[in-house]
């Protein structure tokens, strides 16, 4: 070995020694981890469901509230994962009134909770709530993922009670043969997995199925931890984010079943056949402005099952557009701060008479 070789490696042990070093002293500094920061009141609850009023300094810029719906899969803290990465504060800063659902934590108890429980009971009630708080007919709805497929369906039953509708990475078309949940669940035993599991869906097993889309990525998130862990500020993004994912809830069983079979199997939304508390569900009664977000690069809800949105509703204000990003990127990535809340402020404030 030349002289050269070994000052080289040397240079390299002492290197990965420091590094070893600063994550150790990271680490052990670290005394929590807190995310879903932005200050907000619980202003109604009905079991484990809750709905957040989030503060303001100052009036509201838009006079219409906001009603922001998540998808049941996992929490909407990443919406708020951090205070410079939250989606939520922006969202607030940009003049908007945001009330938002939590869905909680199923249990056992919560099995047989089915997509009328949840849209029919918990959606229509917390849009009456604000109705009747700020004494007025009609809410904003901002539908997140799944939050937005209920979304959707909310408003084509209820579109008296809707003044703008928000779409954000939201399927409506699950007849995709690019996404790979689309494909699996095309095949899925959706009764053994939810009997199998005593009529409650782990988040567990959920994530397990998000990992697997692309599997390597955890490969290369855990093989960069040295390196992570020894900058402050990449160490304690990394942790909000393995929080958020920890924390993912159950699934109801009986709402998971049927939003597996007669979505991602049957696709009946878009074919005019699905039913709601035995009223038919037709996304073209949707006459409002709407705004459908999608995210170009989206391997979890990719673009081409949310772009049919603005073909399936009747809106004659209706706008498509496109995030130059990950599903991920939509909350917590610099263009969510820079472009993104700043375009749907915007919007609504166009609309807001």
């Amino acid at each position: 070995m030349s002289n050269n070789q070994s000052t080289n490696l040397g240079d390299q042990i002492v290197e990965r020694v420091n590094t070893v070093s600063d994550a150790l002293r990271n680490i052990s500094g670290v005394k929590d981890v807190d995310i879903a920061t932005a200050p907000r009141k619980t202003v109604w609850e009905d079991g484990k469901v809750k709905l957040y009023h989030f503060e303001r300094e100052d009036k509201s810029r838009i006079s219409t509230p906001v009603l922001v719906s998540y998808a049941l899969v996992n929490r909407w803290e990443m919406m708020d994962l951090q205070p410079n990465r939250s989606l939520i504060r922006k969202l607030v800063s940009e003049g908007m009134d945001i009330y938002l659902i939590d869905w909680g934590y199923p249990t056992r108890i919560d099995r047989y909770k089915t997509l009328e429980d949840y849209i029919l009971g918990n959606i229509n009630d917390c849009v009456d709530f604000i109705r009747s708080e700020h004494n007025i007919d009609q809410v904003n709805l901002l539908g997140v993922c799944q939050g937005g497929t209920f979304s959707l369906i909310y408003s084509a039953l209820f579109p008296e009670k809707v003044k703008n509708l928000i779409t954000l990475v939201t399927p409506v078309d699950f007849d995709n043969k690019e996404g790979l949940l689309f494909k699996w669940a095309k095949d899925m035993d959706v009764d053994a997995i939810v009997d199998g599991f005593g009529g409650i869906v782990p988040g567990d097993f959920l994530n397990t199925g998000f990992d697997l889309l692309k599997p390597m990525n955890k490969t290369r998130k855990y093989l960069a931890l040295p390196e992570t862990m020894a900058d402050q500020g990449k160490l304690m993004n990394f942790l909000r984010m393995e929080h958020w994912v920890a924390d993912s809830p159950a699934q109801a069983g009986e709402t998971y079943r049927r939003f597996i079979k007669e979505m991602y199997q049957q696709n009946k939304l878009v074919k005019g056949e699905f039913e709601l508390g035995g009223r038919k569900v037709n996304l073209n009664n949707i006459k409002v402005p709407i705004l459908t977000i999608y995210a170009k690069e989206d391997h979890i809800v990719p673009p081409d099952t949310t772009k049919p949105i603005n073909e399936l509703v009747s809106s004659k204000d209706k706008e498509l557009m496109e995030f130059p990003g990950g599903h991920i990127g939509v909350f917590v990535g610099s263009r969510s701060q820079k472009v993104l809340a700043p375009a749907i402020a915007q919007w609504l404030a166009e609309r807001d008479k």
